[in-house]
């Protein structure tokens, strides 16, 4: 997961479980001051009723019409029991309501002074009272039903806000991150596209206020090192690989010259041979080595526009001089826009030698001294040289170092090389913008593409 995303997921998940949590408290704040506020209600209305039994000596109908008038539109579906000392129920309310109640209720009245409890849709209330004279209990139920429809409200109400608040949270830190993080997905692309030919790539920026700022500052000090250190490897490499090229060509020419003496012995003639096997072979590397650090080099043109089939005519024309033996069958495809991509700008001589170095890789680890050279375009109308040829394939881990320096794989044996030559390639078609890959299209199959984006 980015960090972005993440980044957007905790803040809305923060939110959510904040919301949730403030909604839960609101609501479950109201619920207790909907039942306090209505116990309140309900001991007042108990209260009242004992202190008009209390202050009339006789309970008559003109009492209970008093109750009755005392307790309209107060409280819903009401129901009031009123109890003496012994227990024995002295008032009760003329409506159909029931409360169940026993003799236990009213000793833990007595013993606690009040309770308050839910019985199914009705909330009882009790409260025991003492006089001087004479002791009462009273039990006094009723329905909170508009209490109920307002705590009902609010649910509906907190619930609808928590979701229709949450989406928006959701939506708006999303784009509110991807704004804010705009910066450092620019710097991260920027980044992605560094490699050994563009190391001269700096990340903007336009204070030092900023993190993103002060970390491409950062990778712009290091860049420079980097880049210094690079150079410095580079100029090393050409200058010894060039110096290195006068003595041995010197050491060749006269181990030639001495192999064609007519008063070398035969013996001699084949220890020098041996040597001079050896000698070319340390030509060649060093010669990979100066074509790589040439490569990185930005001196070379790319203005000019060369057509592909002629550059691969004239390598597989230099490979059959040194693999007379070796045979290619081409193919080209017919296509509208294929002459149209087969113009190609960029360095002839880099073309050439990428080409012959897949060539040769193709003729030396053949098992039948044949490969199949194919032109052809892509939907997206990219040239695509496709060489293959039967032999030995590669495992898969030995695919993912194939264009590594020096990286040779088990079909290697008993061939020489260095490992340099598919490094060279992807050196020259990157310069090229152009691709190479490594597939096995058949059992014992070797195929490779080179692809070039127009």
């Amino acid at each position: 997961m980015t960090l972005k995303n993440r980044i957007s997921l905790l803040v809305s998940l923060l939110f959510t479980i904040l919301f949730g949590l403030a909604s839960t408290v609101i609501f479950v704040l109201y619920s207790n001051f909907r039942k306090e506020e209505f116990r309140d209600r309900l001991e007042i209305k108990a209260l009242s009723n004992i202190k008009l039994l209390v202050n009339v000596k006789e309970v008559d109908d003109q009492l209970l019409k008093m109750i009755d008038q005392n307790s309209i539109n107060k409280l819903y579906d009401e129901k009031t029991l009123v109890f003496d000392s012994h227990y024995k129920l002295i008032y009760s309310s003329i409506d159909d309501a029931k409360i169940n109640w026993s003799v236990e209720d009213l000793k833990y009245l007595k013993k606690h002074k009040t309770f308050f409890k839910q019985q199914g849709n009705y909330e009882v209330y009790g409260v025991f009272y003492d006089t001087k004279d004479r002791d009462f209990y009273a039990l006094i139920s009723a329905k909170d039903d508009y209490g109920k429809r307002k705590l009902l409200f609010l649910r509906y109400t907190l619930i609808i806000s928590y979701i229709f608040f949450t989406c928006i949270c959701w939506v708006l830190t999303s784009f509110m991150v991807k704004k804010a993080m705009n910066p450092l997905s620019t710097f991260h692309q920027k980044i992605k596209k560094i490699n050994e030919n563009n190391l001269d790539t700096r990340i903007e920026s336009k204070s030092n206020k900023n993190e993103i700022d002060l970390i491409a500052n950062e990778f712009n000090f290091m860049m420079d090192r980097i880049e210094v250190s690079y150079q410095k490897q580079k100029e090393f490499t050409a200058h010894a690989s060039h110096e290195l090229r006068t003595p041995l060509s010197r050491i060749t020419s006269q181990i030639e010259n001495t192999i064609t003496d007519s008063a070398t012995s035969a013996k001699g003639k084949s220890f020098l041979n041996t040597i001079l096997s050896d000698v070319n072979q340390l030509t060649e590397l060093i010669n990979s080595l100066l074509i790589l650090s040439k490569i990185d080099n930005k001196n070379h043109e790319h203005n000019e526009v060369h057509r592909m089939d002629e550059i691969l005519f004239s390598a597989i024309e230099n490979l059959n001089k040194s693999f007379p033996d070796f045979v290619i069958l081409f193919e080209m495809e017919e296509s509208d826009n294929l002459d149209t991509a087969l113009e190609i700008k960029g360095n002839k001589n880099l073309l050439e030698i990428a080409l012959s170095n897949v060539l040769k890789n193709a003729c030396v680890y053949s098992d039948n001294k044949q490969a199949t050279v194919k032109i052809s375009t892509s939907e997206d109308n990219h040239l695509i040289i496709s060489i293959l040829n039967t032999g030995n394939t590669l495992s898969e881990s030995e695919q993912k170092n194939l264009f590594q320096p020096f990286m040779r794989g088990a079909n290697s044996k008993g061939t020489s090389g260095f490992g340099l030559g598919l490094r060279i390639v992807q050196r020259i078609l990157n310069l090229h913008n152009a691709t190479i890959t490594y597939s096995i299209s058949n059992i014992n199959t070797n195929l490779f593409q080179l692809t070039f984006h127009s």
